[in-house]
């Protein structure tokens, strides 16, 4: 009966998991998009800085009401503004000034490649084992995002800054997972995107205020950039790293950073349904390679702890 109450409670803890960071790759599959109609009325910067203003609003009074708000703690300040400085500081300024040179698909597959990265700051700085099959759900799933993407072949003709300015929001992902690790446990995910949120308000504000202000005092919001920004605050930059936290904190870096293959997955998903870009049984052959070696790199032996 033990065996079989723990085997239920384990299952129900994979499952609470995979919704997680599956919902986290679908609110940041469709920020792509949001971002481009965003980038119709504001700059990068102030498009950035306004969606955290507005997530920050958003956590905190949530937690306010619901009384949950956890204080600072003093010893923690060094290690919430190195979470804060990657992401959504460092993070932001690259896909969002990535963006602006490349299209929401090709920035989508530079930020799939993230899971086969994250392997290299988890065993080098948190100790955590890297199995033969993580590896095999890794490759597995990246086969799949392939078969979606390069569909027709594939010629890069992206310029070289949108390609450098994405490359450094892969490191600062890279490097947010890191730190996030660390505070995963001292605080509630929802505590957590709170402060890294108000403090990345603080990163950007010299940024927008300095170069930004002016163009966005004198441009009026229209409706499509004013709705695109709300879901950007209260999906992308609220709920998705809340459940990222989560995600994180108990399974490690590695295979909740598999899930990233799941956002050109979305596009490809969202573009058939929204643009009517043909959803070919090569694209469905691709999202189940996807699935499968997502579910391929969350296997563990018995004998590893759940």
């Amino acid at each position: 009966m033990w065996h079989r109450n723990h085997s239920q409670r384990s299952m129900s803890h994979r499952i609470k998991v995979f919704a997680a960071l599956t919902a986290t790759m679908l609110f940041w599959a469709f920020s792509f998009v949001w971002t481009k109609v965003a980038f119709t009325v504001w700059t990068p910067i102030s498009t950035i800085w306004l969606r955290l203003v507005l997530s920050s609003l958003f956590i905190f009074g949530y937690l306010a009401l619901t009384k949950r708000l956890e204080p600072l703690r003093k010893k923690d300040l060094k290690w919430l503004m190195a979470l804060s400085f990657f992401q959504p500081f460092l993070y932001f300024m690259g896909e969002s000034n990535g963006l602006n040179y490349l299209s929401s698909t090709m920035g989508s597959v530079i930020v799939s490649t993230i899971p086969l990265l994250a392997p290299i700051p988890g065993v080098l700085f948190m100790n955590e084992r890297f199995s033969w099959l993580n590896l095999l759900g890794i490759v597995i799933s990246f086969s799949g995002v392939g078969l979606i993407l390069f569909e027709n072949g594939f010629e890069l003709k992206a310029p070289i800054e949108g390609l450098l300015f994405m490359a450094l929001a892969v490191f600062a992902a890279l490097a947010y997972s890191v730190v996030i690790k660390r505070m995963g446990n001292r605080y509630s995910p929802v505590n957590l995107t709170a402060w890294q949120n108000l403090f990345g308000v603080g990163f950007f504000f010299p940024f927008f205020y300095l170069n930004d202000w002016e163009h966005f005092v004198s441009t009026p919001p229209t409706t499509d950039a004013l709705g695109s920004l709300l879901l950007l605050a209260i999906f992308a930059s609220s709920f998705a790293f809340i459940f990222f936290a989560y995600g994180i904190a108990r399974i490690g870096v590695t295979r909740a950073n598999v899930f990233a293959n799941m956002i050109p997955v979305f596009t490809a998903i969202f573009a058939w349904m929204v643009l009517d870009e043909a959803l070919t049984l090569k694209k469905l052959a691709g999202i189940a390679i996807v699935i499968g070696g997502l579910f391929i790199s969350q296997l563990r032996k018995q004998r590893d702890k759940v």
